[in-house]
Formats: C-alpha cells, sequence, structure tokens
C-alpha cells in the first residue's frame, strides 16, 4: 500500500477568507472560529467528554495549493518565510504546506461544542486556517505528553517580532461609521489588529511605499508597512446593515 484515504468530518469557517493574511503558526492571533460537522459525524453523542479538554489537535489538508499538482515530483527543500523566503532547508524540517502529504497540523483552544439547527459546530480560538479547509480528524490535546518544556524548535525557537498598529484618520473615520452602524464590532477589529500586527507580508517584500490589500471577515483592508509599523489606510466592508 503506498497510499492512504481519508475521510473529510468537516469544514473550518473562519475569518480568513485568503492565504494572504493567514498568520503561520496556530495561537499567534486568538481568532475566534468553528469547524462545520457533516454527516455522519454530525453527532453529539462523537463529542462526549470532550469539554474536559482545554485544547485540540486538529489534522486538516492543504486544499488551496495551486501550484502543487498531483503530478508534481517530489521536492526535497522549500524556502520557509521565517528565514526570509530565500534559504533552503529539507521539507520536514518545516511546516510548509507543500510536502508529499498535503497535511496540516494546529493545536487549537476549544470553547464549546454545539448544536444550530442540523448542524453540529465546534467552536475554537487560535486557528491558523482558511476558510472552508476540509478537517479530517479531532483529537484532545494531552498536557502531560504533548507539551514538551524542554524542546528546541530550530530556527523557530522564539514567537515573531510583533508590529505596532496605526490607523489612519481616514481608516478610523471608516470604522467608527461601520461600527455605528453594526456592521463592524470591536471582536472582529481586536482580530484583525492581532493579524497586522504580525506583519503578513511575504518575507522577500520589503517595499514601505507599496499599498497591500488582505481580506479578512468581511473586510477589505488596505495598509503599509514601514519600520515596524502597520498603517492602516482603509476598511471596507460588503456586510449588510443588520
Amino acid at each position: 500500500m503506498t497510499e492512504l484515504k481519508m475521510p473529510i468530518i468537516g469544514y473550518m469557517r473562519s475569518p480568513y477568507k485568503e492565504k494572504f493574511g493567514i498568520p503561520r503558526q496556530p495561537n499567534l492571533v486568538q481568532v475566534e472560529s468553528y469547524i462545520e460537522m457533516v454527516e455522519p459525524y454530525n453527532d453529539l453523542l462523537a463529542f462526549e467528554g470532550i469539554d474536559e479538554f482545554s485544547h485540540l489537535w486538529l489534522l486538516w489538508q492543504f486544499h488551496e495549493n495551486k501550484n502543487q499538482q498531483e503530478s508534481q515530483k517530489f521536492r526535497p527543500q522549500v524556502r520557509p518565510p521565517r528565514l526570509g523566503g530565500n534559504t533552503k532547508i529539507g521539507v520536514f524540517a518545516t511546516r510548509s504546506m507543500y510536502r508529499p502529504s498535503p497535511i496540516g497540523l494546529s493545536v487549537v483552544q476549544l470553547k464549546t461544542v454545539k448544536k444550530v439547527g442540523k448542524s453540529v459546530r465546534v467552536y475554537v480560538t487560535g486557528s491558523d486556517l482558511l476558510d472552508g479547509t476540509p478537517i479530517v480528524d479531532i483529537k484532545p490535546y494531552i498536557q502531560y505528553s504533548d507539551a514538551v518544556v524542554t524542546a528546541q524548535s530550530g530556527y523557530a525557537q522564539d514567537e515573531p517580532e510583533r508590529h505596532s498598529v496605526i490607523w489612519t484618520e481616514n481608516a478610523e473615520q471608516q470604522k467608527q461609521d461601520l461600527m455605528k452602524g453594526h456592521r463592524l464590532n470591536s471582536q472582529i477589529v481586536n482580530e484583525l489588529e492581532q493579524v497586522l500586527s504580525l506583519d503578513p507580508r511575504p518575507a522577500y517584500q520589503n517595499d514601505a511605499d507599496r499599498v497591500y490589500g488582505m481580506l479578512f471577515a468581511d473586510l477589505n483592508v488596505k495598509f503599509k508597512v514601514d519600520d515596524h509599523k502597520v498603517q492602516i489606510l482603509e476598511i471596507l466592508t460588503s456586510r449588510k446593515e443588520l
């Protein structure tokens, strides 16, 4: 046997609407999201006892790798963003999405499991998953065995540096207008600022004059980055007023 087949048990519903802007590791941003389970896995009995665990392991599929075709040859080395996007190291020494099996692994914090209509949803925070990501398994995080306090993490031993986030006068006015119209809330604003503080630009781009655009939740955000500061220029939403 040279291949495995795994069922999809659910799909992630998150504010990350595109690859650009997603934190490169879980728990860097405390974004709330949920897994919508699919039949026959949308059974609350399957989650009995899970509320005794604070965190979960999610196994999921890199489903939007446009450049990774089935016919593509195995690439033994990749360029991790953490190393500037230019240094090559072995694929198995990274968490790169471009790997033989497009499977991701993330630890998230469990909030609750509940039934919404006919849907069973697993609410979590700290996810680094694109909206619509297929989930192939959920496992409880076991503190005494999974948390290795003496572990060494190579080039990623420390959390990435964070930037300060500044709202321009124009963007601040747009934010206030959206909040007054109930088309934006403080939770989404806080999550957006956390995402931007991590500087979502590709590691090889360092143009202080370039304006970047990012989709987050129902927002289209324009920003610049210079001298460890992220400047929000514009914030618009397509969400209809409640």
